[in-house]
């Protein structure tokens, strides 16, 4: 998904908030004018972090932010969990929740509010929008034996267990795998994260080689790779591995809100939409 002139002034002010350094914006500036047609929005983040890391050591840590929001979502899984399965169709609701879940975002929004993301959950559903391409997600399901979940923040990825839980219950011999970051990258879910809230009892955890939000083929390790091109069925979370897998050939399902901009432009809807859709 190609960046914008108005998605880079966004990115650049992103930097402009964290240090009025002079030196390091140019840098910021020099790598938004120097991209590629095809470079995302991840790709740029990761490169204006190396650029931050050379000048002024290591960025600040989000580990407590994650804990943080990892744990709020344990704290009430069991009775989202109670919910799912009292449902007409625990896997469909299951599959909302982890969708809801892709709120909790500190690279597209400046904070998160608990109280609306709290609402969200209330509210979540399988919209009528979604359901072509959702019906079509759950009937390739039905017919495979390889599914790969690539991950996207923390406390989203506790939903995201719940809704493997499902998977499992219904096709309790699905090969799944579960994709996170390879390294320290805002508060996106890393190994030591998904271990953490316990989805590798699960899926086998693969990580994708890089401090990168988002899932870039070339970057990703031979493993990382072979998962992507062997897997019968692929839900990418978050408008991060969206931008950064859209338009590659691959079949694809994808499910975020729309959190800035470039994407409530892009699928003409209100903020925080939620989106699932198939690309073949």
């Amino acid at each position: 998904m190609r960046i914008t002139e108005n998605c880079a002034e966004c990115l650049y002010d992103k930097q402009r908030r964290l240090t009025d350094d002079t030196e390091y914006l140019a840098e910021v500036k020099r790598i938004i004018d120097d991209r590629n047609a095809d470079d995302t929005a991840p790709i740029l983040i990761y490169r204006f972090a190396k650029a931050y890391e050379k000048r002024f050591g290591k960025s600040a840590s989000y580990k407590e932010v994650k804990k943080r929001y990892n744990d709020l979502v344990l704290s009430v899984q069991t009775d989202l969990r109670l919910k799912i399965e009292q449902s007409n169709d625990p896997l469909k609701t299951a599959l909302a929740y982890s969708r809801i879940g892709n709120y909790i975002d500190f690279g597209a929004m400046n904070s998160v509010d608990e109280k609306a993301f709290f609402s969200l959950l209330e509210g979540a559903a399988i919209l009528e929008r979604d359901r072509r391409s959702v019906d079509s997600f759950l009937t390739a399901l039905s017919q495979a034996s390889k599914f790969l979940l690539i991950a996207d923040n923390c406390g989203e990825i506790v939903l995201d267990k719940l809704f493997i839980e499902q998977l499992l219950k219904r096709y309790p011999n699905a090969k799944i795998t579960v994709m996170v970051r390879g390294g320290e990258v805002l508060n996106d879910a890393t190994l030591e994260d998904a271990h953490y809230v316990g989805i590798d009892r699960y899926a086998e955890l693969i990580s994708n080689g890089a401090p990168i939000a988002g899932t870039v083929y070339s970057m990703l390790p031979d493993a990382a790779k072979k998962a992507l091109d062997t897997a019968d069925v692929i839900l990418a979370k978050g408008q991060g591995n969206y931008e950064s897998l859209c338009r590659q050939g691959r079949h694809i399902f994808y499910s975020f809100l729309c959190k800035c901009a470039l994407f409530t432009d892009r699928f003409n809807v209100p903020k925080f939409t939620g989106i699932f859709v198939e690309e073949s």
